[in-house]
């Protein structure tokens, strides 16, 4: 077994039978990073000493007969998700030397299992961003083709699974943040339902879409990683009061009988390769016994400016605690208005200060009526429109991402065109429903992958699952050649 490419449950098999300690594990895993991150740039933090000091804590656990799923377990985490006395930046200027004095509640999960941090995955800023390239300390590229985005906001979490410098890592999804990356990596990420994951420590981009959820190498592994972190939180307003299922149990069951919605509009204006790959997944999903259903979800052609107007009004409230006076980066000025703008022009990055801006248009006297209001009226009729088609379908599929993964730098100076590249995640997160995307193929020419999105009624993640690992099972992935 080729350790560093070995999936959650394979290491699980080895620690629990001896046949390698947590410490050598993670110091594999730390060889990794050291030799390939140069170039990939997936890590802004590196733990280095905290992770074999983590890894000599798991093995007493290990070796007492008391291990848990993730035991001993190297993983990474968004550099947006607060650790106690870890450097917590969110990829920006603002927060360089922000350091949590608490633990988000997911990392308090990860702590009761033993797992072993290695480090903080790199992200867009503040998680706006859809390339990874907004962040203000590692711009991460792709493991397939390092002239090549990874996605985002999540973008590091995806490389690093991608490139096996960690088997499994935590990622945040507003808009499509953890399953973008994943179809551009070829990995498998997974957002729950809204309220399923506690949102507590994560820093707030859009609180009404922000979800946690783990991106790894299939669908079993996905399972594993939620059967961890899920759970009602009462540090949480939003999370909910729901029973947490064991998320393995319906894998390997077979789908047949099961209907999977195909919304038209999704196949839309998307590339042809990606538009190949998910109907020639579809068709095998078919011969596995599911029932496609053909239907239509027009007000998709409303998703993206509903969307915005609701994430950068949230951001623009959720991001003025960052002013330069109780935390975060302080700039000068001789008045307090003087210190407050300096410190937000020079602490921001471009796009966060361009969505803040927006935001603050949305929200202001005389537009609010005109703009805010009215996406929140067209969320409603999403979430029917949703409602609708799962009255006929157990699930729906459709493509991650209209492209493959672009060159970098390809849309620095077309920032609508970015947003538009979200249009097949958003409406997930508007309807806080549950979405996973894993590789259903790669282009012709350079075998870039090619990601499919399984989207399920609310808190049927267990359903979402089983039928991303029913086409997983007779898909055989490929490696990239970092």
């Amino acid at each position: 077994m080729e350790l560093t490419r070995a999936k959650i449950r394979d290491l699980r098999k080895a620690l629990d039978a001896k046949e390698i300690g947590a410490a050598e594990l993670c110091k594999e895993y730390l060889k990794q990073i050291e030799e390939k991150d140069g170039r990939l740039l997936s890590y802004i933090t590196v733990t280095k000493e905290k992770a074999l000091s983590d890894a000599e804590n798991a093995q007493k656990i290990i070796d007492a007969g008391k291990a848990s799923a993730l035991t001993g377990i190297p993983l990474a985490v968004k550099d947006n998700i607060c650790i106690d006395g870890v450097r917590t930046t969110c990829a920006s200027r603002m927060l360089e030397n922000f350091i949590p004095p608490y633990n988000a509640t997911v990392i308090e999960k990860l702590n009761e299992q033993g797992y072993v941090l290695l480090g903080r995955a790199s992200m867009d800023e503040f998680a706006m961003g859809g390339s990874t390239q907004t962040s203000a300390f590692a711009k991460t590229k792709n493991p397939y083709d390092l002239e090549r985005v990874p996605g985002g906001s999540s973008g590091g979490s995806a490389a690093v699974v991608a490139a096996s410098l960690a088997p499994a890592a935590l990622g945040s999804d507003t808009g499509g943040s953890i399953r973008q990356p994943s179809s551009f990596c070829g990995v498998t990420g997974i957002k729950p339902t809204y309220g399923r994951v506690s949102r507590y420590g994560l820093v707030a981009f859009a609180s009404s879409l922000d979800q946690i959820g783990p991106i790894c190498n299939d669908a079993r592994d996905c399972a594993i990683m939620l059967n961890a972190i899920c759970g009602y939180d009462r540090h949480d307003a939003t999370s909910a009061k729901v029973d947490t299922p064991d998320f393995t149990e319906k894998l390997g069951q077979p789908i047949k009988g099961m209907k999977i919605a195909l919304p038209k509009e999704f196949y839309e204006g998307v590339d042809d390769n990606v538009r190949a790959c998910v109907t020639d997944a579809a068709k095998e999903l078919e011969k596995q016994g599911a029932v496609l259903v053909e239907c239509s979800m027009p007000g998709l052609k409303y998703a993206i400016p509903a969307y915005y107007l609701i994430a950068c009004a949230e951001a623009a409230s959720n991001l003025s605690r960052f002013d330069g006076i109780k935390y975060g980066f302080r700039g000068e000025g001789r008045t307090y208005e003087e210190l407050i703008r300096d410190s937000r022009s020079k602490g921001f990055g471009e796009e966060v200060k361009r969505r803040i801006l927006l935001g603050n248009y949305a929200l202001s006297s005389g537009y609010y009526d005109a703009y805010y209001k009215k996406a929140l009226a067209l969320k409603q009729e999403i979430i029917k429109e949703y409602n609708d088609i799962f009255e006929q379908a157990d699930v729906i599929l459709t493509p991650t991402a209209p492209t493959p993964a672009y060159k970098i730098g390809a849309q620095d100076n077309d920032p609508v065109k970015m947003y538009q590249a979200d249009i097949c995640t958003v409406t997930v997160n508007i309807a806080k429903l549950p979405g996973i995307s894993t590789t259903c193929g790669y282009t012709a020419d350079g075998g870039l992958p090619i990601g499919m999105s399984i989207i399920g009624k609310r808190f049927d993640e267990a359903t979402v699952l089983q039928v991303a690992d029913a086409f997983e099972q007779g898909f055989v992935p490929v490696s990239p050649k970092l």
